[in-house]
């Protein structure tokens, strides 16, 4: 269980780090991609065993860790797209909401059995996540674009079930760090290999805000991935259970960091998502 309050602290301070991005006007991609470099680094420093460079690309995971790093950063454009055309909350929710496919896809990969208690939890769950992510902007919602924030969902929603996919079958414990290095590493070349190609129209430019913003997010980017295979290898709760946990814990810490940190203004519907948040957790944690 402290692998999977772990995961939720770290995870609930990259939330925090990109709201400084706004405040102090980092550029986000440059940021993430220099973000990956130093997670990569953090999780072969905190890898125990030898690296061998050479036997990586042997590993059983290797080509699917460089997939999931690809991934990381096509889910990362669609977001950043999304939460452009649409606004930041529909963003936020069609991402924290994609614990819904592998919550209920574990039960039928892993033959997790979820009792009516539980799932109870987790459809009040989801109902927490949504009244706690929106907020009233003023944004027109337009219905031709839903596929924005469903392809941000089924993104976000398959990089969950690719890592309990990878723990459960092919990396073992002493390796969680190595693989998510790995997963990192694929992620920064896709992203310095893009803004390379995009230097021909716009030159590249080092700025030390942007690779300081990279550096700070780098190293809780690394953990929320590290102690989430963690708590995934733990065997006194489902995947299910897990995924809904952290993802709930996420957004009710993540938010009153907010008001914490930036005073930010709850409405009552916000309240009343993290009274049913509250609901949820006891409900999946002990049923």
């Amino acid at each position: 269980m402290q692998y999977l309050l772990l995961s939720v602290l770290f995870s609930s301070f990259i939330f925090v780090i990109f709201k400084l991005y706004s405040r102090f006007k980092i550029e986000t991609l440059y940021a993430i991609i220099t973000n990956y470099v130093v997670a990569c680094m953090v999780g072969l420093l905190f890898y125990e065993g030898k690296v061998d460079w050479l036997l990586i690309p042997q590993k059983r995971w290797f080509f699917g860790a460089m997939a999931l790093g690809v991934l990381f950063i096509l889910v990362f454009n669609i977001m950043a797209a999304t939460s452009q055309k649409l606004g930041v909350s529909v963003a936020s929710v069609a991402t924290k909401m994609s614990f819904v496919l592998p919550a209920f896809l574990g039960v039928f990969l892993y033959n997790e059995h979820l009792g009516l208690v539980k799932i109870i939890g987790i459809v009040i769950a989801v109902l927490a996540v949504y009244f706690v992510s929106v907020k009233n902007t003023g944004e027109v919602f337009k219905l031709a674009m839903l596929m924005l924030p469903f392809l941000v969902f089924l993104g976000s929603g398959t990089i969950d079930i690719a890592i309990k996919f990878f723990q459960e079958l092919y990396v073992p414990e002493y390796e969680f760090a190595l693989f998510s290095a790995t997963v990192f590493a694929a992620a920064a070349v896709v992203g310095l290999v893009f803004i390379t190609a995009n230097s021909v129209r716009k030159p590249l430019k080092v700025n030390l805000k942007n690779v300081g913003g990279g550096i700070l997010l780098g190293v809780p980017n690394f953990f929320s991935i590290y102690f989430l295979l963690k708590a995934l290898d733990y065997k006194g709760l489902s995947s299910a259970s897990i995924f809904t946990l952290n993802n709930v814990g996420i957004v009710m810490l993540s938010t009153f960091l907010g008001i914490l940190l930036f005073k930010e203004k709850l409405q009552l519907r916000n309240w009343l998502g993290i009274g049913l948040a509250v609901i949820s957790i006891f409900l999946v944690a002990f049923s």
